[in-house]
Parts: structure tokens; sequence; C-alpha cells
């Protein structure tokens, strides 16, 4: 791992706002990295308001949808609210329905089934609508690229609202409205909403028309926090302010399927690191395991006891998750190991068997060992499917759409996206895709990077820093927990691996003679021999607090140690 330290802002800087702030220079500092520079951009980023929204209609095509849905609602309409069935898709798709059937009877929702129908709109979902009378499909995190689809619906007589955040392609579907941020032609002053983000602002143009304020709308942000946390979008401008109040809202007076899956887990105040680590796993495993309905069910559910027992069945599906994304894992590591691929610049494993639910997960757990871009295969179908994740700094899309001419169907992000290829161009792909990155890829992106916000001395950190440092939160892309270095520490001899195969390190450190303080490192067991074998030596390290039998204490969560 390389340790990159961030440009340190000019000491006249540091010292003008730290005066302005009457904060320590470090916390300036900090503040000057993430572009606060004054007083008022300090107070809009520790208390976001909701005021600070900017208004839906600044969006392409916001007054056409409202326009539209306005009408099915007077014409008592059928609407279909659709969606992917990941936690961003799910979540929108629970948020705008909830939010239409508060006046509208006729609403019903659809998530399509992953391994029938694969990722966005489908033609069975068409069907589905045409069956059943549906006029109008408002389609949420997908549909961008849904040309074909929205076609077929409109030969039926069906509408079609889309609301994405993914990347158009060069044609845009002949849809009633197309609002997705990231489109050429629409001069939204944010691009970096989630698809349930998009859903907010839909709903939020809506109840503008309706006379009601955003403060109507708070009781929905626990699910759009949820997905900004999930979707791994910059926590940034309108994320920030959006996932700060849903983190109010899940933490004081979450939505009864929300509440369900938290007493299941026990834990009192929840972070947005837990959201992702702890509701959206369990949120994703619906789809992965089962169907994407159940999360909707569960998100939609106002009974709690109800509430309840799907939350017990969505935890059974993260149980048999994990222990399939662990058993292919193995799997996949032992085929790159067979084939000898291990100094390859890519890696790309297939197994007809693996369970389709669970080849993203496993794609990014091969990226925690071989750190290169990464493709997992398995067999849908007629066709092969895969997941595929990136490393930080390279475009795992750009390098799809130079394979082009050997897949069937891709779509996604710049660090994580899906396609299907049929079974005969596999190899080909295989090797040209090895081809594209080895051409393409920089050799720093191949090495893990630690980012350094700040060295500092132990005896700096007390608990005054610690409070000041979490009201920096939400963390996220763009906002990251501040990582720092101190340098010549030592251990107090008490140093040990912890916790199965003693993977985990637990020291006890301090530096220049200050008072010991523990810190904590998962999955560096493996540095335990260097620590003995030296006297000092560097650590980059998070601030935490460690709570134990109801006392609270500071200890360093370690990243890195050389």
């Amino acid at each position: 791992m390389r340790w990159t330290i961030k440009p340190i802002p000019e000491s006249k800087e540091i010292e003008r706002l730290s005066k302005e702030l009457k904060v320590d220079d470090l916390v300036a500092q900090l503040l000057l990295q993430r572009g606060v520079s004054t007083y008022d951009e300090a107070k809009k980023f520790f208390r976001p308001e909701l005021s600070d929204l900017h208004d839906p209609f600044l969006m392409k095509d916001m007054d056409v949808a409202v326009a539209r849905i306005e009408k099915a609602i007077e014409a008592n309409e059928n609407i279909l609210v659709y969606g992917d069935y990941d936690v961003d898709g799910t979540t929108a798709v629970a948020l705008l329905s909830s939010y239409l059937l508060e006046e509208h009877p006729n609403v019903a929702t659809y998530i399509p089934d992953r391994y029938g129908e694969g990722y966005g709109v489908s033609l069975q979902g068409i069907d589905f609508a045409d069956d059943n009378g549906f006029s109008l499909i408002i389609a949420l995190d997908c549909g961008v690229k849904a040309i074909h689809q929205v076609a077929y619906a409109k030969e039926k007589g069906i509408d079609f609202i889309i609301c994405d955040h993914h990347r158009p392609g060069e044609k845009l579907p002949d849809a009633i409205a197309i609002l997705d941020p990231k489109r050429d032609d629409c001069q939204y002053p944010y691009d970096e909403l989630c698809g349930c983000g998009v859903g907010f602002k839909l709903i939020q143009a809506l109840a503008t028309q309706k006379g009601e304020s955003i403060t109507d709308l708070i009781p929905y942000l626990d699910l759009v926090a949820t997905a900004i946390g999930a979707d791994i979008v910059p926590i940034t401008g309108e994320n920030r302010v959006l996932a700060y109040h849903g983190m109010q809202v899940i933490n004081s007076n979450p939505r009864v399927g929300f509440q369900a899956i938290i007493n299941q887990v026990k834990k009192k105040e929840l972070t947005i690191t837990d959201v992702v680590f702890i509701i959206a796993p369990r949120i994703n495993a619906a789809g992965r395991m089962e169907h994407g309905q159940h999360a909707v069910n569960l998100l939609t559910e106002t009974d709690l006891k109800q509430a309840e027992k799907f939350a017990a069945a969505i935890e059974q599906y993260n149980f048999d998750r994990r222990s399939l994304d662990q058993e292919i894992t193995k799997e996949a590591l032992t085929q790159i190991q067979e084939n000898k691929e291990e100094e390859r610049f890519t890696s790309v494993v297939y197994n007809e068997n693996w369970h389709k639910g669970v080849i993203g997960i496993v794609a990014s757990r091969l990226t925690e060992t071989y750190y290169r871009p990464t493709l997992v295969f398995t067999k849908s179908g007629d066709k092969l499917a895969a997941s595929a994740r990136s490393v930080k700094g390279f475009d795992v899309y750009n390098a799809l759409e130079g394979c082009a001419d050997c897949i069937e169907q891709f779509g996604g992000h710049k660090y994580a996206a899906g396609l299907t290829l049929l079974e005969e161009d596999y190899e080909n792909f295989k090797a040209k895709f090895e081809k594209v990155v080895a051409e393409s890829i920089a050799p720093e992106f191949l090495v893990r990077e630690q980012h350094i916000d700040a060295q500092m001395e132990l005896s700096e950190i007390t608990p005054k820093l610690m409070r000041i440092i979490k009201q920096f939160a939400p963390f996220g892309p763009g906002n990251m927990t501040p990582v720092f270095m101190a340098q010549n520490v030592q251990d107090t001899g008490y140093g040990k691996g912890v916790g199965e195969d003693a993977k985990h390190l637990k020291l006890t450190v301090t530096q220049k003679g200050s008072n010991p303080i523990a810190a904590i490192g998962f999955n560096l067991g493996d540095k335990l021999s260097q620590v003995k074998k030296t006297n000092h030596f560097d650590i980059a390290f998070t601030l935490d607090e460690n709570e134990w039998q109801g006392a609270k204490n500071l200890q360093l969560k370690l990243k890195d140690l050389r």
C-alpha cells in the first residue's frame, strides 16, 4: 500500500480559518481540504439545512413528469412504480409508491426478477403492466437506456416516466419525461444524485404543486440516506443534506421496516457506515436470494409485527447470501491460481453454477486479494452474465466499451458495471479485456493507495477533537473519514493477534512518552511480526470510539502501518 499525504493548505489560510471558526489548526486544515473556507461554508457543512436543496423544477423534464402524474391521478389511471432490485431501486420504489398512495389508490409496484428478467426495464414487466391495465410506468434507478422497451410500451399505449442517474447513451428512449441529472441537456446544479435521490426530487416537485413544504417529506429521508450510502455516491452537495437529515430520521423515527431490522441488530445509534454494512446488505439480500419485492414490502409496511416477520425472512436470506459468497470467493481464488493468472492486469473468472445474486460481492472480494479490475461470470439462461468491479482511478465502464464487439449488453458506473455475452464469446472477451486494461491502466492504479489527510502527534488526540471529527459525518465519497498519520510510535509490548485465526491486530501505542492509547487493525494480524521486530513504526489511522460495558474510550482504528 502506498501512502499519499493530501496537499496541506497554505499556513495563512489555515490560520485565518482557525481564528474565524475558533477551532484548532488541524480542524481548519481538514475543512480547507474539503473545500470549506469560510464561516458560512462551515455552517452549511456542519449544519446542512433542507432549505439548501435545489428547486426540483431545475431538472430537465420535471415539469412534464409532474403534469403527467397529476393527469394520471385526476383521470384515476393505474400507475406502476418500477425499479431495480438493489438497494437504490427498492428504496426508490418504496419512496415514490408510498407517497403516491397517500392520495391515489391505484398504484402498484414492480421489481424485476434478477434471474428471470435481469437488470433494468424488462419486456415481461411491460407485459405485466399491459395485462393489468396500467397506463403509466414510472421507472426508478433504471430506464435511461431502455430504448427498445419504452418503444414496446408505447405500442401498447403505456407511457413512461424515467427517473435515473446512470450515464445515458447517445440516444434517449422515447419517454414522456426522462429525469436524469447526467443528461447532457440537463442543467440541474447537482448531478451526483442516486436513483432514490432523483425519486425524491420528483416527490419534492409533486409536493410543491400541492402546497406542501420540504418538512412534510422528512419521513422519506431514511430511504434516501440508505440509498446514498449503499450506492456509494459522493456525500457532497445535496447528497450531504439528504444523508444528514436522513440519518437523523433513522436514529429518531425510522419507518417500521427499518425499525424491524434495527431491532434485530440491537444497535442504539447508527452511522451511515452502519447503514452500508448492516441495513443495506439485508435489503440487497432479498433481491439476491429470493426477490426484490420482499424488500419493498418490508420498506412500505406500517405494522411492526408484520414488518418483523418480513425482516426475519430477509435476515435468513442475508445469512444464506454470506455463506454463498464465502464459498464462491474460495472457488474463484482457486480458479485464478490453477490458471496461473496471479500476475495478470485483470481477474476474469467463470463458473456456470455460481449464484448470480452474489457475483458482484465476489468480484469485490477478489479485488481485496488481487487489486485490479475484476469480472465474475455465471450462466444466466442461454447467456453469461457478469458483475464488474474496478480499482480506484480506473474506469471499468470505459474498458467495457473497448470490448463492446464481444458483449451483448452492458451498463453501470466507473467502478461497478454489469454485462451479458454469449458463451462462445467468453474467451475472446477475456483476452480483449485483459489487453484493453493492460494498455490503458496506469501502474499506480494497481497498488492500493492510502490517503492521509494530516500528520499529527498522538498527544493531540483528545475527546474534544473526537467530538469535532464526529460532526464531519456523514462520511462517504467526497467526505471520507479523516485519516491521520503518526510517525515513530511504539507498542507498549502487549501487541497481539485477535479474532479468528488472529487475523486482526490489537496494539497499545505511545509516542515520545505520550499516554498509551489502544489501537485495533482489522485484517492486519500479519503485521504483528513487524511490530515485534522494530522499536518504532509509522501508523495510518482514523479516530474511533470503543464502547464496552457502557463506557466509551478513544481508540485508533489502524488502516496500515510501516
